[in-house]
Order: structure tokens, then C-alpha cells, then sequence
């Protein structure tokens, strides 16, 4: 096993990349801790048997620099492959402001081909490559250093086995005229705002259950200040409070550090020093911002007039389309969609692109009483009115 731990092996490793059409990629990382993703090993490979052709890339060895594999990223002519990539794009975002071109997810691949909804890696090896995948490694410190054997082997085969599963993915979509489909769904995974949180947006990511203006400013406050601290002190959102506790401050308006005292469910670190000084001031700030500049939640959804038969008949299509299609009917469309379909709204992605083709119009049709369906045998057909 090759593991390479130099910015000139790494370098080489991705010049030998561009003489092939793909390489496959996985990362192993620890967050439990940190609101960044700390990296601790990326594994790598390109077609072939030979044992050059599957590396390990050490990014805590001290003088490794990671620009080689950025500027593969930016090669077009080389498909970066990876299972459920958002994690390792984020990490990649962060730290090199960079996303892998062209960029392929077998497991959003494997929803569009019919392998169920957010099917697992182990899954699809043993399903296509007919392996299996050793998981006795996978909660491991990958942190620690010397990485041991088996560490290395169940690294090692997030990659090697992925080959195969994304040349099977790859052909099957290239014959079924679904690539297009893919690469419309991984626009999301590619677009910066979905690894960037705004402090004054941080609001926005807290459920709340009132839409009073005066508590929503103080949340919006509260969780504006616990994004900036926990960024910029590298720490996880729960270590500086967890939503619970926020929603709880945002009630019970502490003004002083012995009200912080009295919280049932602020942690302990959290009623002193600068986290205590944060929280009594952006308390202070919400009760005193102007009544025009309260945050206004989303509820537009909640008010539309959902008919609960129409939304039942679209879950029933929904379920007939995405089996006849074999396409994951996740992928297609959620049970808020549905709803939000059948209380009349028509700006949702259900009905935009392919899937507009494979559900959307015939879910308009139903919904404007220009077609029914009906049960045959086990399943279910579309007529016209």
C-alpha cells in the first residue's frame, strides 16, 4: 500500500490521474470536535490492477501541500468520482475553495438507476462488484498516527471497489439517456451556498414553533452570535449551545449572569466568560431592535389550502411513476412538495427539469382533474378524463 506523504508524490500521483478517464475519491475526517472538518487521509485511484494505481495521500504529513489535487479538480478532462460526496466536497470548499469538475456521485447515480433511496456504499459493492466491505474500521481515530493495517484496507477500499461501481452507474445511465439527470442533481453539491452559513442567516436553521417578531429577533440574534463564535473559535454549534437552549434564552431573556444561571439547559462553560457576555448581548440586542427589521420566517406553506385526498393521490402517483421510471421517489419529489403541489403551489423543483417529465405533468393533470388513476393487478395507470 502506497502512502504518500510529499506535495512532489502527490504530484506525481495526479499527473499519472490525467492519462485516465476517472479517478475515484474518499476522504476520512473527524468533526466531532470542530466546526471544520479536520482532513486525515484521502484515498485515491485510477483504473488498473497495479498497486500504483490506488494511493493513500496523508494531508497531516507537516510539508504536504493539497494544490496538486486541486488543479486536478479543475481538469475537466479527468471525472472526479466519489459516494455521497457532500461531506468531502465541503472539506475540499473550505480549504482550497475549489469543487471537483466533472464531478460524479455513484450514490446519486445509484438513485436515478433504481437502487432505492440514499444507497449505502457497502450496498452497492456488493450489488455490483459482488465484494464485500470490511466496516470494523470505520469509527476508527483517523487521526492518530502510525495508521494501522486495517485501517489502511478498509481505506483503501472505499476507492479501489468504487471503480467498478461507477463504471457499472456510468454505463447504465449513458444507456437509459439519464446522464443529463445526474448532473442536474449534482448542481446543488457544486454551488458554494450550500456549505456557507451567514451568521445573520444562522436564524434560519432553528425550528421554531411561535412567530412572535420580538422572540424571532432574539433568536436571530442568539444564533447569529453562536455562528461567528463557533466559527471563529473552530468548535461545534452544540459546544457553544444547543438549539433547546437557545429556544429556551430566547423565552426566558436573561439580562444578567445570574438569570444565565438559572437555565435549565445552557451547559455549564456557556455561563461565564465570552460565551455568557455573547449570549446577554444579543438577548439585549433583540429586545431593543426596531419592530421593521424583525426576521420573518417562512410560513407560506403553512397557509396553503393542502386538499388532503389530492395530496394522498399524488403520493400514489408518485409511487407508480418513480417504480415505472425506477428512479427513487425521494429523488423525485418529498411529502412537502406533494402537499405544497396540491395546496396550489407551482415554483418547486417537482416540476421543473426531468423530473417535471416523469412526474410533474401528469401531477398537474391530476390535480386539475384532467386525468385518474386506476388500480391493475399490483399497479397503477394514469387515464385520461
Amino acid at each position: 500500500m502506497i502512502t504518500i506523504t510529499t506535495t512532489d508524490g502527490l504530484a506525481q500521483f495526479c499527473q499519472r490521474a490525467r492519462a485516465h478517464p476517472y479517478v475515484t475519491i474518499d476522504t476520512e475526517f473527524l468533526r466531532e470536535r470542530t466546526y471544520y472538518s479536520k482532513l486525515c487521509l484521502v484515498q485515491m485511484a485510477v483504473p488498473g490492477d497495479a498497486e500504483e494505481d490506488a494511493v493513500l495521500l496523508d494531508p497531516l504529513a507537516g510539508d504536504l501541500s493539497l494544490d496538486p489535487l486541486y488543479d486536478l479538480f479543475r481538469d475537466t478532462s479527468v471525472v472526479k468520482v466519489f459516494h455521497a460526496a457532500r461531506q468531502d466536497l465541503e472539506i475540499f470548499f473550505v480549504e482550497g475553495k475549489v469543487f471537483p469538475e466533472p464531478l460524479f456521485d455513484t450514490q446519486v447515480a445509484a438513485m436515478v438507476c433504481g437502487f432505492g433511496e440514499q444507497v449505502g456504499y457497502e450496498t452497492l459493492v456488493r450489488k455490483i462488484v459482488h465484494e464485500s466491505v470490511d466496516k470494523t474500521s470505520r469509527f476508527t481515530d483517523w487521526s492518530r498516527r502510525p495508521l494501522s493495517d486495517a485501517q489502511k484496507v478498509y481505506a483503501l477500499a472505499d476507492v479501489t471497489h468504487l471503480r467498478g461501481v461507477y463504471e457499472y452507474l456510468a454505463a447504465e445511465l449513458e444507456k437509459s439517456g439519464r446522464t443529463a439527470w445526474v448532473e442536474e442533481e449534482l448542481g446543488v453539491l457544486t454551488d458554494p451556498g450550500t456549505y456557507t452559513v451567514e451568521p445573520d442567516e444562522a436564524w434560519r436553521r432553528v425550528k421554531t414553533r411561535t412567530n412572535s417578531g420580538r422572540f424571532m429577533a432574539i433568536v436571530q440574534e442568539l444564533a447569529k452570535f453562536r455562528e461567528a463564535y463557533a466559527r471563529e473559535n473552530n468548535v461545534p454549534r452544540t459546544r457553544v449551545f444547543k438549539d433547546d437552549a437557545l429556544l429556551e434564552l430566547a423565552s426566558t431573556k436573561p439580562a444578567t449572569i445570574q438569570d444565565l444561571g438559572r437555565s435549565r439547559l445552557l451547559l455549564r462553560e456557556a455561563r461565564r466568560g465570552d460565551i455568557a457576555d455573547g449570549i446577554l448581548a444579543s438577548v439585549a440586542a433583540g429586545q431593543a431592535a426596531d419592530p421593521k427589521s424583525f426576521p420573518k420566517p417562512d410560513r407560506s406553506r403553512e397557509k396553503l389550502q393542502v386538499n388532503p385526498a389530492m395530496a394522498d393521490l399524488l403520493r400514489v402517483l408518485l409511487k407508480a411513476k418513480s417504480e415505472n421510471a425506477g428512479v427513487a421517489s425521494k429523488l423525485i419529489a418529498t411529502s412537502s412538495d406533494l402537499d405544497a403541489i396540491a395546496g396550489g403551489e407551482r415554483d418547486i423543483g417537482a416540476l421543473r427539469g426531468w423530473r417535471n417529465k416523469v412526474f410533474g405533468q401528469d401531477a398537474l393533470r391530476l390535480v386539475k382533474g384532467e386525468v385518474g388513476l386506476v388500480a391493475k393487478g399490483q399497479t397503477v395507470d394514469v387515464f385520461k378524463v
